[in-house]
């Protein structure tokens, strides 16, 4: 007796999807990108209201001298020796490395001194707590024209550091204000569980800031940081009312007013010198971003 085995017929695959081709998809693709651009509409204006003074402000730098002067947009032959005729510039490369030393020096001694006392503020209970953080806060809203006599003659009669950035960079290390409140706000999302496990385990106050706050309060650490670096680097009062007797101390945002005067009608140099103050503080916000908008979206979880 034979036995015959019956297989089930195979399964018909499906039927992929047909593509439109020709004018059908080419209709399809402009529909497409209308509504990309309607949905993006406002913010690609907003893009372009950011940007065009940036490309402006560039293409005028590689102009030359009589174009620069004219009502052209668009450079008829690029002049990149602009560039180095700024870096020979008598005095810039000063301004540029006394700019970095008050930006570093002063962002530094601003995060170093920040640290503990906004951990004080947000995790310990102590008599007195809020009203330290009211004069805290208070200090925010003193202008620093208030105050920049008495500290003139304090810095230039006391110390006799009056020609230098000493006097804008050593108050840094005695904490800023602002500093303090946002990297407070911050470390307030952080669960307290995490330091009384760290207490728990034998970790005493300054080691549980190293390894357990430091760690993850790294996005509020960034954002206060390139807060403070970019006030620094574009700080001009400062500057101009401790350092102006001595242009070996001027930064690139005090110079750059000199430089602009003595090349008032080199248009292109000047957006030159312009655009390379620009491009440290742009290349910074650039890689930090990310921690730069977490950090500030997060110190107003909780209050």
């Amino acid at each position: 007796m034979t036995s015959t085995t019956l297989s089930a017929p195979a399964a018909k695959a499906p039927d992929a999807p047909v593509r439109p081709h020709g004018p059908e998809a080419a209709r399809a693709r402009r529909k497409r990108i209308l509504h990309w651009i309607a949905v993006h509409s406002v913010a690609i204006a907003v893009a372009l209201l950011f940007i065009l003074p940036f490309v402006f402000v560039f293409l005028t730098s590689v102009m030359s001298d009589s174009q620069a002067m004219s009502g052209d947009l668009w450079p008829s032959s690029w002049h990149w020796e602009n560039y180095k005729a700024v870096f020979e510039t008598d005095g810039f490369l000063t301004w540029w490395r006394n700019s970095l030393m008050y930006a570093g020096l002063g962002t530094l001694f601003t995060v170093c001194s920040a640290i503990p006392v906004a951990y004080a503020l947000a995790k310990f209970r102590f008599r007195g707590r809020r009203t330290a953080m009211l004069l805290v806060i208070s200090t925010m809203m003193l202008p620093p024209q208030v105050i920049v006599i008495p500290m003139y003659l304090v810095w230039a009669q006391q110390f006799h550091l009056s020609g230098t950035l000493w006097p804008l960079i050593i108050p840094m290390a005695f904490g800023d204000a602002y500093s303090i409140f946002l990297l407070r706000q911050f470390l307030l999302t952080i669960p307290k569980e995490y330091i009384e496990s760290a207490r728990v385990d034998g970790c005493g106050e300054f080691r549980t800031l190293l390894t357990i706050i430091v760690p993850m309060a790294k996005p509020g650490i960034a954002a206060i940081a390139l807060f403070q670096f970019f006030y620094c680097w574009n700080d001009y009062f400062g500057p101009q009312i401790y350092a102006a007797q001595d242009p070996g101390s001027w930064t690139l945002s005090y110079g750059l007013e000199s430089f602009k005067s003595a090349h008032m009608v080199n248009w292109n140099m000047t957006m030159a010198a312009t655009l390379l103050v620009m491009a440290p503080v742009i290349v910074i916000f650039f890689f930090a971003q990310k921690a730069f908008v977490e950090g500030v979206t997060l110190t107003g979880v909780k209050g």
